[in-house]
Formats: C-alpha cells, structure tokens, sequence
C-alpha cells in the first residue's frame, strides 16, 4: 500500500518523483486513487491549463518547449502532459515527447509527463483530468497539455484546457482541416507555425476570414487572435504568451474561467458515474437478469429501451 499522504506531501514540495508516482497510480486506476483525489482537492484551482492541438506535423511539441522556456523566464512552475499514441501492443506511450523536451529536463521549476491515450479518442489521455489535479496539486502555475496529434477527434482538448491554442502551419492543408475539425469552435489563440515558409500569411490571412465567417460575437466578446511563430526560434512565442495572459485576464473579469472549471468538473464527474455503471454492467455479462431481458426482447415481449431502463434501475437499486 502506498503512503498516500506522505505522497501528496512530497508532491506539493515539488519532488518529481511524488509526481510520477502519483500520476502512475491515476494513470493504473489504482485502487487507491479515490484517496489520492481526496487528499489532492484542497490544493487544486491554482493553475492555469493551456492546451495545444493541431493535425500531427504543425510543430506542436517544439511549440509546447518554447512556451516553457518563455513561462520559466517569467518565473513560472511549468507542468507538462504530452499525450502520445498508444503502443497496439503493450499499450504505453510512443515517441514519448520528453525526448523532444530535453532541454527542460534537468529544470526543477518543469515537471514533463507523457501519457499514452491507450485507446481513448479525442486527442485525450482518460486519466488526463486527474494527472493535471496531480500537477496543479504540486505547485505547477502553469499545466500544458499536447494532445496527440489526430487530426479531426482533437476538439475533446477544449473540455478540459482554460484556453485552447490551435496550431496550424502553412502548406499542409490545415484551411481545409480547420473546417472539418470544428476548431473553429475551439480555439481561443490561434498559433501559425513555421512562419518562415512560403504561405504563412495566406494561411493566416484564410484562417482570419474563416473566423470572420462564424458566430456572430458582441462587443466584449473574445475574439481569438492570431499570432505567427517560428518556434524553432523562438520567434513570436512571447506574443503567444502576451494572447495566453490576455486570455486569462479576459475570462477573469467575466467570470468565464470559473464557468469553464465548473463544466469541467461536471463532465469529469459524470464520465466517472458512467464508467462505474459500465463496469457494474459488465460484470452482468452472465447475469440471469440480462439473459432473462434478452430472451423478452427476442420473443418480442420487451423493447430494448424498456429492458434497458429496468436494467438500469435494477443497477441503481442494487
């Protein structure tokens, strides 16, 4: 058994090794993680989640390191969940992002994590909004989340940021892209990428008349801006930084980000109520009652919505 609040200790002293296992444990669904929940809500509400989603190629991890570089300027405590494709076969993270990190690994003030989405779609790790619980717990002012880079499933990342960054970079399509994904509904900082190449600024300058074309906005309403980056170079990702805080004071002000947080924890509970139900009916799958409510509903007796809200109360009553 682990010694969960001599963990949590460790983790709000920010020794890394607290925080790996911590998340590992959320990550394994452990059977102490309602523990590990408990003792980490009083030190959560403190961080500022900044996600980054774009199609695979827009440069999302050397913009996630340059960010980093530009918060720790300013004396931020940066924490980082990079969410890679799963392994088919052991189900782990591949070309973990750390790797790409490495200039930040030996920074106290950065704590990098890659998560595996183990099957999971939407860009999103399962265990996502528990591991930046944990990171935030551990004094991260700042959580950047990645998300893995698939394309049109990607727009789970605005159900779980305080602001989402859409990344795109010119010739690869991403106009076309953005239409289908529905970023155009996500984004609150949209990011061109790899700026230096021919095309920037019509890709800017498309996606600009894009957002022109949606929702109607009121005075006062945010409108996402766009800001060029080479962050390669570093070039423009302090104005990335400047969009971010804007963000944030604009949210503040309105009282958004609270509204936000409070979506966030609803669909956080209720994902859990759900898979909790799913596995309660798993555990039926021999069940006399579901093979009884089969059978009626094969001998036309019982349609499958009427079977399945007697077994849904049978569930909730047991």
């Amino acid at each position: 058994m682990v010694d969960v609040p001599g963990l949590v200790e460790q983790a709000r002293q920010g020794k890394p090794r607290a925080v790996a296992r911590l998340i590992s444990l959320v990550e394994g669904a452990s059977p102490q993680l309602r523990a590990v929940m408990a003792a980490l809500a009083p030190l959560t509400g403190r961080a500022y989640v900044v996600g980054l989603t774009g199609s695979p190629g827009v440069g999302k991890s050397t913009s996630t390191s340059a960010l980093i570089t530009a918060y720790r300027k300013i004396g931020k405590r940066v924490g980082v969940l990079a969410v890679d494709p799963s392994s088919p076969f052991s189900g782990g993270a591949l070309l973990g992002d750390r790797v790409r990190m490495g200039d930040h690994a030996s920074d106290p003030g950065v704590y990098i994590r890659s998560m595996a989405t183990r099957g999971h779609l939407g860009g999103l790790a399962w265990s996502a909004p528990q591991a930046i619980r944990v990171l935030d717990a551990a004094g991260c002012d700042v959580v950047l989340v990645e998300t893995v880079g698939v394309g049109q499933s990607e727009v789970e990342i605005a159900s779980q940021a305080d602001t989402s960054v859409v990344l795109l970079a010119p010739g690869m399509g991403d106009g076309i892209q953005a239409a289908k994904a529905g970023i155009l509904e996500i984004g609150d900082v949209y990011v061109v990428n790899k700026a230096d190449r021919d095309g920037a600024d019509a890709t800017a300058r498309e996606l600009n008349h894009m957002l022109g074309l949606g929702e109607a906005r009121a005075a006062g309403d945010w409108r996402p801006p766009i800001v060029k980056t080479v962050a390669a170079r570093a070039q423009g990702v302090d104005e990335v930084v400047e969009a971010l805080e804007k963000h944030r004071a604009w949210m503040e002000e309105r009282g958004v980000l609270a509204e936000r947080r409070r979506e966030r924890a609803a669909r956080e509970v209720e994902t859990i109520a759900v898979t909790a139900l799913r596995e309660r009916i798993g555990d039926l799958s021999g069940d006399r009652r579901l093979s009884a409510l089969a059978e009626q509903i094969v001998a036309g007796a019982l349609d499958p919505y009427a079977a399945a809200d007697e077994l849904v109360a049978g569930l909730t009553e047991g």
